[in-house]
């Protein structure tokens, strides 16, 4: 067995109230392997073996195995890059991008001096082309684990110890893998809504809404978060006429309220409706489309609203379905996330856990920031990841991207503060590509200077946003950024512009 695979089954023993006699460890060994019975038989022991393979899983696995630890990586969808690479991330941005296209020939080609006779939606070849997209890059992922040495097993993984991880796998059979160092990977799911059954057909979760046949007469979009608005912003572009119902009194509740505010002017110019406050009550799909009853949040008089299609978009859950969790006594907490300590580690030795399953910003980046700092603490290097310091994007357009603290979020603290804003109409790579709508607005100590908060609303504000992330991440102060170079002329001005104005005075305003 290894002294120090003894050891940590000894305290795996301990963790669950047995005594730590040799006998007792001889006794749950030999019980391990009667219940293995029946299945095959992995090869030799890993040193490290991933459930799940998203964008925390496959990233974790590589970098395990580029830092020399033996690793397999289990996944059940037979496609590697997870919901984030196959129904989420990337296929959302494939359709933005091209809605978008479709959007500015039928809206704004005419005012650049393009001048074209007929605009049409072909939806088929939409389609193909974000499926082209996922395509090539799961097999890219596959590739990468062949560069690397990773084992790819193809189904769906469950302990049956803190080291066994028994394999239902997509030929058909069964087989034991086995690993030093197990990490739970396994993402999130569609939170549902109680009352309402998605079909994927009438009734669309962001998969479905991803895979629609025709665009819908009439959209309505459950719940005004990131994903419900881009994808709102999607079928919208194609010709959609979209109602955001939320329960919450604001649209992306995390949000700084002051670019929240303007954001959603923004998408009230593009003929996105907007219901706040508003809670579904009733579901009516027996005729062709479907009728949800609404009433205010507080309780009141109900309305009727009718739709060919609705998304229920209300947020995502820990994915952990019979994982054999409890089997090994895996702690979580009320919200079903995987409980660990800053080494990634849950209750039960040898047992990590990263990504969308443990508290935190449920982002793809994030996930992949843990599974390096995961692998790394197991390799006996040091890993880190400040969930303070991580961006979020709305993709839309204008882009909506942050990192770091809301004005709300300073003002709770109690920290005196200054804040600088630059308009993008004052920009002048905005104004000469006639896309200026946005802002930028930094919050810094007012003491230090230490930056402390960037807001972007912006056409791709999530490329521009990486500038304050690299700042936040060093501790900068908003001098810092106004002092430095920025290329004329570019977007980018705008940052620089804004942490004058933070400091002292912008140039341009």
């Amino acid at each position: 067995m290894g002294l120090a695979n003894l050891a940590r089954r000894k305290a795996y023993l301990l963790s669950r109230n047995l005594s730590n006699s040799p006998a007792d460890a001889l006794k749950y060994s030999f019980s391990l392997t009667n219940f293995s019975r029946g299945f095959t038989s992995g090869s030799e022991e890993n040193d490290v073996v991933v459930i799940g393979g998203g964008p925390g899983g496959y990233v974790a696995a590589i970098k395990a195995a580029q830092l020399g630890l033996k690793t397999t990586c289990i996944e059940k969808r037979g496609a590697l890059g997870g919901t984030c690479l196959n129904v989420g991330c990337i296929p959302s941005k494939a359709l933005l991008h091209s809605s978008h296209m479709y959007h500015e020939a039928k809206h704004s080609f005419a005012s650049h001096g393009v001048k074209v006779s007929s605009v049409e939606v072909d939806l088929p070849a939409m389609m193909a082309q974000k499926d082209k997209a996922v395509s090539n890059l799961t097999r890219g992922i596959e590739g990468l684990f062949k560069k690397n040495k990773v084992t790819y097993v193809k189904g769906y993984g469950k302990f049956i110890s803190p080291f066994e991880v028994s394999v239902d796998t997509l030929e058909g059979g069964s087989t034991v893998v086995k690993g030093k160092n197990i990490i739970i990977a396994t993402g999130s799911d569609v939170k549902s809504l109680y009352g309402i059954t998605i079909d994927e057909k009438r009734i669309v979760s962001s998969s479905g809404a991803l895979a629609l046949s025709e665009v819908p007469k009439k959209l309505i979009v459950i719940g005004a978060g990131y994903i419900g608005l881009e994808m709102g912003s999607v079928w919208g572009r194609l010709g959609s006429e979209v109602t955001v119902v939320e329960f919450a009194p604001d649209i992306v509740p995390t949000m700084d309220a002051e670019i929240r505010k303007q954001f959603q002017r923004s998408l009230e110019k593009q003929k996105m409706k907007f219901m706040l406050k508003t809670k579904v009550v009733g579901v009516d799909t027996t005729g062709n489309g479907v009728k949800l009853t609404v009433e205010p949040a507080t309780g009141g008089e109900q309305t009727t609203l009718e739709a060919d299609v609705v998304l229920v978009s209300a947020g995502r859950t820990p994915f952990t379905a019979e994982l054999g969790l409890d089997k090994i006594g895996v702690e979580t907490d009320k919200a079903g996330r995987i409980l660990v300590n800053e080494r990634f580690v849950t209750n039960v030795p040898g047992v990590h856990a990263i990504g969308d399953v443990i508290p935190g910003p449920m982002l793809a980046h994030k996930a992949e920031e843990d599974g390096v700092a995961c692998v790394e603490f197991i390799a006996g290097k040091h890993g880190h990841v400040d969930y303070d310091k991580v961006p979020g994007v709305v993709y839309t357009h204008p882009e909506v991207a942050s990192v770091g603290k809301t004005e709300e979020q300073v003002k709770a603290l109690g920290v005196d503060y200054r804040v600088g804003k630059f308009p993008f109409l004052a920009n002048s790579r905005a104004k000469a590509i006639d896309d200026a709508e946005g802002i930028v607005k930094i919050l810094a100590e007012k003491e230090s200077d230490k930056i402390l908060g960037v807001h972007i609303m912006a056409p791709n504000a999530g490329e521009l946003i990486h500038e304050a992330v690299i700042a936040i991440n060093y501790d900068a102060s908003s001098e810092d950024i106004a002092r430095v170079c920025h290329a004329h002329p570019t977007m980018s001005e705008a940052l620089k512009e804004a942490a004058m104005a933070t400091y002292d005075k912008p140039i341009h305003i």
